[in-house]
């Protein structure tokens, strides 16, 4: 086999770099390619001018918006004798984008301070930063950056002030650390909790609390609504409890998510729906003072089996299901390998074979080749260290149970991390320059690191202005002696 020519793959790549440079038309480089520009800050930071002639200092540029919205959040940028503003970066190649993608009109991008462009004048009041002009080196030379791992990896600058410290701590001291700040998120969340079973009682509370957290996180609230109609979807007629189908058609209905419309061509989809219309259209008036507008719901953003029509119809399930309680006590007071946790719980909430909702995303959706659940490991996790694990705390603290809170906390250091997420991601760049999410193996860690966030970075800015928490970490001494935990016992009566 002869040898390849010298430099084969360097002009292999140079090419390929090329191409990337031509992506877009009038000269301008891809947005990708300015989008890291803005986060690593490759301008001439001294000579940066708006479009209108105005001097502009970058404090910070923010953090990269992983999800729909502004480019970058938490920007600090002062525009010429103006005090510093804090707010989000939208970066477009063209002044004229911001109008073309309706941003003006979309409240998502109410807190934008800053549109950065390739160059043009600036088309909306919003101060503008063309960069065409004050790079810090050519565009070729930025395109090899862009190629690289700098550029992809979060630039040392980015990382709050408490970073240092959190290095310098021991990893049991920087355990402890996270597992105190962890508990005091699940006792604000048992709190809360406790808070709502003093109105409608425990079992209400918790079905409010695992409804909204199926939701994505735009449709919390209308997930959380339709649980506490639990009682009105529930009414019979004398003894008789209404059918699955029956609570499906008012749980849909009273959502404002039953299409109008029922298809033309015959098969499972059309089937389903006339049957939850045979019944809705019978019970819609009695529902009219609650149900909700269409509007109330988002349907952007998230992955298929987190569509709310699903959700909806696991809640369905729930709803029906008259020893989903006792069964959920069951799995807290008897003994659980910890290597069982996740599966064990699963088997409690998952419905198994659910008919139409095995086999379709929407009502609209393909049938799939193959049945998919209604509920798998990941958002279980979410389930039990978000909802079930407090208001287990919660109702062994008002009982006065030492011994079952121990349990709850016992189970929920032991519980295997949740799925990574932007709000992770971030805290970890932020707070520990970056880490691997393979550094955090069990959800309390991700836990308190939230809450970490929650308590301190929610609190300043980009700049950690104020901020006590770098200071605080430096006063850390010895880690705290671990918990015990004792076998379970009985749960108090509701």
């Amino acid at each position: 086999m002869s040898a390849l020519p010298e430099s084969t793959y360097a002009a292999w790549r140079g090419s390929q770099r090329a191409a990337f440079l031509r992506e877009t038309t009038g000269g301008a480089p891809p947005e990708r390619l300015l989008q890291a520009v803005w986060l690593h800050q490759r301008v001439l930071r001294d000579s940066l001018v708006t479009t209108t002639g105005e001097p502009m200092r970058v404090l910070h540029p923010g953090f990269r918006n992983r999800e729909a919205g502004p480019d970058f959040h938490a920007a600090i940028v002062q525009v010429g004798d103006g005090a510093p503003r804090a707010g989000d970066v939208e970066i477009d190649l063209e002044p004229a984008g911001w109008r073309g993608h309706a941003h003006e009109s979309n409240p998502a991008y109410s807190n934008v301070i800053l549109h950065v462009v390739w160059s043009g004048a600036a088309s909306s009041n919003i101060p503008t930063l063309a960069l065409k002009s004050v790079l810090d080196a050519p565009l070729d030379e930025l395109a090899r950056w862009l190629d690289g791992e700098v550029a992809i990896s979060v630039p040392a600058t980015l990382a709050g002030q408490c970073a240092a410290p959190l290095r310098g701590l021991d990893d049991a001291t920087r355990a402890s650390l996270l597992r105190q700040a962890a508990e005091v998120r699940l006792q604000s969340k048992a709190a809360a909790l406790h808070a709502r079973a003093r109105q409608c009682g425990w079992e209400l509370a918790l079905l409010e609390g695992l409804t909204g957290a199926l939701g994505y996180k735009h449709n919390v609230w209308p997930m959380h609504r339709l649980a506490g109609l639990a009682p009105r979807l529930l009414t019979g007629t004398g003894s008789r409890r209404p059918t699955l189908l029956e609570v499906q058609a008012r749980t849909f209905g009273v959502a404002g998510l039953l299409p109008d419309e029922l298809p033309r061509k015959a098969g499972a989809t059309g089937t389903h729906l006339r049957a939850l219309w045979d019944v809705w259209w019978r019970e819609r008036e009695a529902f009219a003072d609650v149900q909700l507008p269409r509007s109330a719901w988002r349907f952007a953003g998230f992955r298929p089996a987190n569509h709310p029509q699903r959700r909806l119809a696991l809640l369905a399930y729930w709803l029906v299901d008259r020893g989903l309680f006792r069964r959920i006590d069951n799995w807290f007071t008897r003994n659980r390998d910890d290597s069982a946790l996740v599966d064990s719980l699963l088997a409690v909430f998952d419905p198994g074979e659910a008919g139409f909702w095995s086999w379709h995303w929407t009502f609209r959706s393909a049938r799939m080749a193959a049945a998919q659940p209604l509920l798998g490991a990941t958002r279980v996790t979410d389930l039990a260290v978000n909802v079930l694990l407090p208001w287990f705390w919660a109702r062994a603290a008002a009982g006065h149970n030492a011994v079952l809170c121990g349990e709850a906390l016992r189970r929920f250091h032991a519980w295997p991390a949740a799925g990574d997420n932007a709000a992770l991601r971030l805290a970890r760049e932020r707070l520990l320059g970056g880490a691997s999410a393979r550094a955090f193996r069990t959800a309390a860690s991700q836990q308190g690191l939230l809450q970490i966030v929650r308590d301190f970075c929610d609190q300043s800015d980009a700049l950690c202005t104020s901020c006590r928490f770098p200071d605080l970490v430096r006063s850390i001494g010895a880690s705290a002696p671990p918990d015990s935990a004792e076998a379970p016992q009985s749960l108090p009566t509701r």
